[in-house]
């Protein structure tokens, strides 16, 4: 729990002192890259291509393609301190027979030799196949898919996202079986890692005390990457990816950590160290190379005139938890307009874009839950100060602004807690009130260890909270598909995580109809 929340001075000042620290750091921080010769053939210690490869953030002509070179990858990487030549391919067919680009890109010392490559040149709504090369080692084969051209508007999109992947608490069977779904994208929301130390009695440890250091990110994202289920659905399609709390400190807000974080390492240093290891394990392209602790992660995506994707970073610009954190009763806080998840200029980046927007759908891909999900049976409230509820001006300000737009097209995408949600968007707390959007919320992949399908409390939610839907406490992913007419979406569940072999099937389906932001039973 953090300390003098509550006491206004000490909270600016401690404000002043954070933002201080951030811009030193940031002056302090080195960019240039790695000089010396590039080396073609690398005498390496063993296979370099142990973290997989990777494509990302597709376009109607252009995505990008990821992979690191780890010889030995919980050991730092295992890299010479020297650049090195990668070369990569990108074919048509799986056999590679038919070659439509290729080139070479380098792996630089500096980045954890990772390779970000832009592949441009591409026609639309394609699938390719993808390799990297080092010396004589060839990295396992990648699938990608280009997006649908701005003017064509496909008959059906279909993707899966997901969040929330403890690597201690249960295993990637939800991956096993999404690679199995034939889908176009995949979105993964956040807690990508889990910062950490070991756990007694997990199902499989971590490879150290909590983390702090770029060493130590960057050996804790290579012993998640190296789980072969997530290592096949990174391989299987694209991915568009965001972050949440714990690929840097459980929830902290924008330069402010949960707590002792600040007496180990000043908290700038930290997420500068965070931020740089996420974007050298992610199939981001290389204009989202962070400076320091600032990394620009909210973005754009068109899939024709069919689907826009709005990819959303409620950590990184947000103002502190209101009430002191925790599920509290309202406090005059949440209402304070200085408050804030999204930052100003990304929030006005937002609304312009909902504005402008003529696509058939509009999706928000964030971290965490929208609706205002009181958790306190009877008379009494207390809402998440740590989701959206907790900075209620900007939620009503967002959803007022999308109910006010004649295009009724907006669905929330969602992660964070653990559980599905399937919830309506009221534009306000009137229970006559124009319903904005729509909110599907996934569960974890892993995180939270065996689920239920009715959790106890599950009655006394739905009687509070009427806009839910649906509610299941599993494992799992959801998957989404869209036509230009309806939105369908399948919440797909897990019967356990803590042994191989679980069974993937479907808890619920809901249908919202083009215009009508309203959730349908399916």
């Amino acid at each position: 729990m953090r300390t003098n929340l509550c006491i206004p001075g000490a909270s600016m000042t401690r404000r002043s002192f954070l933002k201080a620290s951030a811009a030193l750091f940031y002056l302090a921080w080195q960019k240039t890259a790695h000089a010396g010769p590039v080396v073609r053939r690398p005498a390496l210690s063993d296979y370099p291509f142990r973290l997989g490869v990777a494509s990302g953030d597709p376009d109607h002509h252009s995505v990008v393609l990821w992979t690191r070179l780890a010889p030995r990858p919980l050991e730092g990487g295992g890299m010479p301190q020297e650049p090195v030549e990668v070369r990569w391919e990108v074919a048509s067919d799986e056999s590679f027979r038919h070659m439509v680009r290729k080139g070479t890109v380098v792996a630089d010392p500096a980045w954890a030799h990772s390779a970000h490559v832009e592949v441009t040149g591409l026609k639309p709504d394609r699938w390719y196949w993808y390799r990297f090369i080092v010396g004589l080692d060839a990295s396992p084969v990648g699938r990608t898919r280009t997006a649908p051209a701005p003017t064509h508007e496909p008959r059906l999109l279909r993707f899966a996202f997901a969040s929330c992947q403890h690597y201690e608490q249960g295993l990637y069977t939800a991956y096993e079986h999404m690679v199995r779904e034939n889908l176009d994208f995949i979105i993964h929301l956040g807690d990508y890692i889990y910062e950490d130390g070991v756990s007694r009695n997990a199902i499989r440890q971590h490879d150290g005390p909590e983390v702090f250091t770029l060493g130590q990110y960057r050996n804790r994202y290579a012993l998640y990457k190296s789980d072969p289920a997530l290592q096949a659905a990174h391989a299987a399609a694209p991915w568009i990816v965001t972050w949440d709390d714990h690929e840097v400190d459980n929830n902290y807000a924008g330069m402010i950590p949960e707590g002792r974080s600040a007496a180990i390492l000043p908290f700038a240093e930290r997420r500068a160290h965070a931020y740089k290891a996420y974007f050298e394990h992610m199939p981001l392209r290389p204009s989202a190379r962070p400076n320091g602790p600032w990394l620009p992660l909210h973005r754009r995506l068109s899939f024709g005139r069919l689907l826009q994707l709005f990819v959303l970073d409620t950590r990184q610009y947000r103002t502190d938890q209101p009430c002191g954190d925790g599920r509290k009763a309202p406090c005059p806080e949440v209402l304070d307009p200085r408050a804030t998840l999204l930052g100003s200029a990304q929030r006005q980046w937002l609304m312009t874009a909902l504005e402008q927007s003529r696509a058939r759908w509009n999706a928000l891909a964030q971290q965490i839950m929208m609706a205002r999900v009181d958790r306190e049976p009877g008379p009494g409230e207390a809402y998440s100060m740590d989701q959206w509820p907790g900075y209620e001006f900007e939620r009503r300000t967002l959803l007022n602004h999308i109910a006010r737009l004649s295009r009724m097209n907006t669905v929330v995408l969602t992660g964070d807690i653990h559980s599905h949600w399937a919830n309506e968007l009221p534009a306000s707390e009137d229970t006559d009130a124009t319903c904005a959007a729509v909110e599907f919320v996934g569960s974890s992949i892993s995180s939270g260890g065996d689920g239920t399908p009715r959790p106890s409390y599950l009655d006394g939610l739905r009687a509070e909270n009427p806009f839910v839907k649906f509610h299941n406490a599993q494992r799992g992913y959801v998957t989404c598909e869209v036509s230009p007419q309806e939105w369908r979406t399948h919440f797909r569940v897990l019967d356990f995580v803590t042994k191989p072999g679980s069974r993937c099937s479907t808890a619920a389906s809901f249908v919202v109809l083009r215009g009508q932001p309203r959730l349908h039973p399916a």
